[in-house]
């Protein structure tokens, strides 16, 4: 795997959303619109987290070979993040969809709570970049208890969002790759492209050892690529070589 500097992750800002069951991935995670809506503030400190339960591996052989095969069992995923508002929906996220608003305006915490199904996004800001989780269906409750340590932090509800197979999906939840796609070809020109179209240029001359460059014969006068360093590179016809094909001046 090529070496992509664009596609690391540093969290700067974020958002989580729910919405109907089913509500597909927003074209835009930077400006979702309705009937997407944001669960509200979150923690700056236990920004978000991933546990999983099952996935034990299961050793089988046979008389001939006692390891022949591994067969896993079924993963479940929660995913965790600290609600730090306290009105009415957050409330229902935390202590249960069925929770019931009393005569009086408080909510009732049910003895038997049911979580909320929605579909669900995490969308993770960094600079230019940006990362999303999404599920198409999710149940959200409470995944820790409740504690309020001192008096100089906000007070937080601790949720976790498990991920659901939707209707004919194989799959509970997709993630957005950072980086666009890694390049598999490379086209001459000055500057040349790569290819598929929206590839990100390899980061170096070494990660140009997987690429395939066209046409395959010596790239002419001035030829090039641009790389993810800002350097250049051709092809000689038989190998990748640094900076412009020969006799542009260059």
């Amino acid at each position: 795997m090529a070496l992509n500097d664009l596609a690391t992750l540093v969290v700067g800002s974020g958002n989580y959303l729910t919405a109907p069951v089913g509500t597909p991935m927003p074209d835009d995670l930077l400006v979702p619109t309705s009937p997407w809506e944001p669960v509200g503030h979150t923690s700056l400190e236990d920004v978000f987290g991933i546990t999983s339960e099952g996935g034990e591996a299961t050793t089988i052989g046979s008389l001939q070979n006692k390891t022949l095969r591994t067969k896993y069992s079924a993963r479940t995923e929660t995913m965790a993040l600290t609600l730090q508002q306290f009105d009415k929906a957050a409330l229902k996220l935390y202590f249960g969809a069925n929770a019931p608003t009393l005569p009086d305006g408080t909510i009732g915490v049910p003895a038997d709570p049911q979580p909320t199904q929605a579909a669900f996004l995490a969308v993770f800001v960094d600079g230019e970049n940006h990362f999303g989780f999404y599920a198409p269906k999710a149940e959200i409750y409470r995944a820790d208890d409740m504690a309020i340590a001192d008096t100089e932090s906000l007070a937080g509800l601790p949720l976790g969002v498990k991920p659901m197979v939707f209707g004919n999906n194989t799959w509970t939840y997709a993630v957005t790759p950072l980086g666009g796609t890694v390049a598999t070809g490379a086209t001459a020109g000055t500057p040349g492209s790569f290819t598929p179209d929206g590839s990100v240029a390899p980061a170096n001359l070494a990660a140009l050892a997987t690429v395939t460059a066209s046409p395959l014969t010596a790239w002419t006068t001035g030829q090039y690529v641009a790389l993810g360093n800002d350097s250049n590179a051709y092809w000689t016809g038989s190998a990748w070589a640094s900076g412009t094909a020969p006799g542009s001046g260059a």
